[in-house]
């Protein structure tokens, strides 16, 4: 779907994320229990507001006065703390929005993840954000943080094994557990984490709106975040593009790949996890780097949050062992990136100056290096002035960690990084934490996994690339003025419908007739193919209702009895309509083009390699609809088929400019009809040469029930 990235019309989750008062209700003397972290942690980080504890059994909570009830605070508060039983939280919420409360964190569980009566909760604190305007996060979350201003409304016991240190990135988790899981990894390897929003069952704040949020925040610079299903699409598509738009990294983790991933999602939120393929697209799509586990994600973040990216794919490799060198250019290739050699000029340079190293790229510099240290500089030079490379990736192991190297490599870094500040320099370094430091305050990210370190950089010029496109334009949808007919529809109204959308489909005749379909294949020119038209049977070819690459009009006439009978044999109740007579076109390369229904996207638009392989190869991509034709260009480009579009095995190079527009009519005929739209599909779809376009062979339209 093309999205235009537009600011939310207001800031609403400013007084949630940087409150000036906060209000903890459910406040407990002991700052142990849930009611009691909040407070603690706020308190001893400092928090420069006032802390209201509302607690009506106590006079005073953690050494502050308590009150009965959230309406005897007599100042305003603009973030209430909710940690009382599930059965209490919707009187609670009601008194907060009575009495001016801006926003809500609510750790209570108990609520849609349970049972009917809990939906009904839990619907009751949707209508309450509605009609007020509060915003509230969870229920059934572990809350929130703001490290800047110690501003803790959070129950997780993270805390207590390291403090979260203020910087550029932003973390919001659907899970709380998960959430606070990645901040204490973040903190551990020095990954600065301004705010931390867990979501929970997301009755009011989501994941999506709080990517466009942080997104907008001027203080950060890289987004984290972790999805089990997300309720709604257009949201997550503006926060998405607003993200993009901004330059900010948005590095992912969505669960539910697998079926038993996606019911455990359900069980876990209750929501729909929807299809894991076309959640894939959407990430490429907006040039969101997808990881796989928590490890890849806080390695891209913390490689994005030193601010340097790549300006292309061309990496130089540099080690001080020959086998990691090869290593780490097996990495390089398999990621994508450009491990161009050096030229024969730089090469002749690098070894003048150490005459036993391998200086093509990777080059190998041997230990040696660090006898005379100023190899190393001088290595670096000539890799960044003529060899090209926007990204440096150095395995030093131990070496460059011992004592008496610390300050010479780093001096050496750093000047290397003020005569190139626009390149990346990434190292490979076993040491302690504070040497690690020591190289990351030069404004180096390191990495103890040289494979990890060129994966990152590989990430970051992804980013480069998707911030760099040009932002597509958003193609106009006119609304389906014709509705779609009942089911079932034939192939016969198919063809007509996706013509009128201005789809290439073959021409055909419907013939009633043996002698009709040898007249129509004589006016359309032999050889010809014959198909039963029936909108009862949609797969012609499994009950052999198809007959091809018949050359005379006896052979035509042979081919209608034998088509009709086999129909009427293998589906005895089927209304057949007749028989489609249309020229038989040959060459190219079959793809498929199709739509689909998804429970989270709506209509989404798939295309692949076609014909009979489409369900052996599965080489599809999808896309939430409409687009336009640079992002089905995009979308081509991600087969593992494409090079034979291009023209591979000495095959002339398709059509792929008449693809992309065909996908784009359709991507907008599914726009159309959102609502009315199952599926619908056309294969094969035959992209024959340059210049002579693309032509749909076979058409289904499968309606559904209309949204009300």
């Amino acid at each position: 779907m093309t999205v235009t990235a537009t600011p939310a019309p207001d800031d609403s989750l400013t007084a949630l994320l940087h409150p000036r008062s906060i209000a903890i209700i459910g406040a407990s003397d002991d700052p142990a229990r849930i009611g009691g972290r909040p407070l603690a942690y706020t308190r001893d980080a400092g928090f420069a507001g006032p802390i209201f504890p509302v607690n009506p059994r106590r006079a005073t909570v953690q050494g502050l006065p308590a009150f009965p009830s959230i309406t005897d605070v007599s100042e305003p508060v603009d973030t209430a703390i909710v940690a009382v039983p599930a059965p209490a939280v919707v009187d609670t919420v009601e008194a907060c929005a009575a009495a001016g409360v801006k926003a809500a964190v609510i750790f209570s569980a108990g609520f849609a993840e349970t049972d009917d009566d809990g939906r009904r909760r839990q619907d009751a604190l949707s209508a309450v954000a509605r009609a007020s305007g509060m915003r509230i996060v969870g229920p059934n979350c572990l809350g929130i943080y703001n490290s800047e201003i110690g501003f803790y409304a959070t129950f997780t016991t993270t805390l207590e094994a390291a403090h979260p240190v203020p910087g550029g990135v932003g973390l919001v988790s659907q899970s709380g557990a998960y959430g606070s899981h990645l901040s204490l990894l973040a903190t551990r390897r020095r990954i600065g984490i301004r705010f931390l929003v867990t979501t929970g069952n997301e009755c009011d704040v989501d994941v999506a709106e709080t990517i466009g949020w942080l997104a907008r925040q001027p203080d950060i610079s890289v987004i984290v975040a972790y999805v089990e299903g997300v309720a709604d699409r257009d949201r997550l598509l503006a926060s998405l593009a607003l993200a993009r738009e901004h330059r900010k990294p948005v590095v992912l983790q969505k669960v539910g790949r697998s079926e038993i991933g996606a019911e455990a999602v359900r069980s876990h939120t209750a929501t729909l996890a929807g299809s894991d393929a076309v959640y894939d697209g959407v990430f490429r799509q907006f040039g969101v780097h997808r990881a796989r586990d928590a490890e890849e994600m806080l390695d891209v973040a913390y490689a994005a949050s030193f601010g340097a990216f790549p300006a292309s794919r061309r990496i130089g490799l540099m080690s001080i062992s020959g086998g990691v060198g090869v290593q780490m250019a097996d990495e390089a290739v398999a990621c994508g990136l450009d491990v161009a050699p050096m030229s024969d000029r730089a090469q002749a340079r690098l070894k003048a100056r150490l005459p036993y190293a391998s200086p093509r790229n990777p080059v190998d510099i041997t230990a040696q290096a660090f006898n005379d240290l100023d190899l190393i500089g001088s290595n670096l030079d000539v890799m960044l002035e003529e060899g090209r490379y926007d990204a440096i990736v150095a395995f030093f192991t131990f070496v460059a960690a011992a004592e008496a190297m610390v300050a010479p490599v780093r001096e050496i870094l750093e000047d290397a990084r003020r005569r190139h500040p626009d390149h990346l320099l990434v190292l490979s370094i076993v040491g302690p934490p504070d040497v690690v430091e020591h190289y990351e305050a030069a404004g180096c990210p390191v990495f103890e996994d040289p494979s990890r370190a060129v994966r990152a950089v590989a990430a970051l010029a992804r980013f480069v690339e998707s911030f760099d496109r040009p932002a597509s334009t958003a193609p106009a949808v006119a609304p389906a003025a014709i509705p779609l007919p009942p089911p079932p529809i034939g192939e016969t109204a198919a063809r007509r419908i996706f013509a009128d959308a201005g789809l290439p489909v073959i021409e055909s005749r419907l013939c009633g007739t043996a002698r009709d379909a040898a007249e129509a294949a004589a006016e359309l020119g032999f050889p010809v193919a014959l198909k039963i038209a029936s909108p009862d049977i949609a797969h012609k070819s499994d009950v052999g209702g198809v007959a091809l690459d018949l050359g005379t009009p006896e052979a035509v006439a042979r081919a209608f009895t034998a088509l009709v009978a086999a129909a009427r044999s293998a589906r005895p109740g089927a209304h057949v309509e007749g028989i489609l007579v249309s020229p038989m076109v040959t060459g190219g390369v079959e793809m498929i083009l199709g739509v689909q229904h998804d429970p989270t996207f709506g209509p989404v638009v798939m295309c692949g390699l076609g014909g009979v392989f489409v369900e052996i190869l599965a080489d599809v991509c999808f896309r939430p609809a409409p687009f336009d034709a640079a992002e089905a260009h995009r979308m081509l480009r991600e087969l593992r088929g494409y090079p034979l579009l291009a023209g591979a095995l000495g095959r002339p190079p398709g059509d792929v400019d008449a693809l992309a527009a065909a996908l784009a009519a359709l991507s907008r005929f599914a726009a159309a009809h959102a609502g009315q739209l199952e599926s619908a599909e056309l294969n094969p779809v035959l992209v024959r040469p340059v210049g002579q376009g693309v032509v749909a062979l076979d058409a289904l339209i499968v309606p559904g029930t209309p949204e009300p």
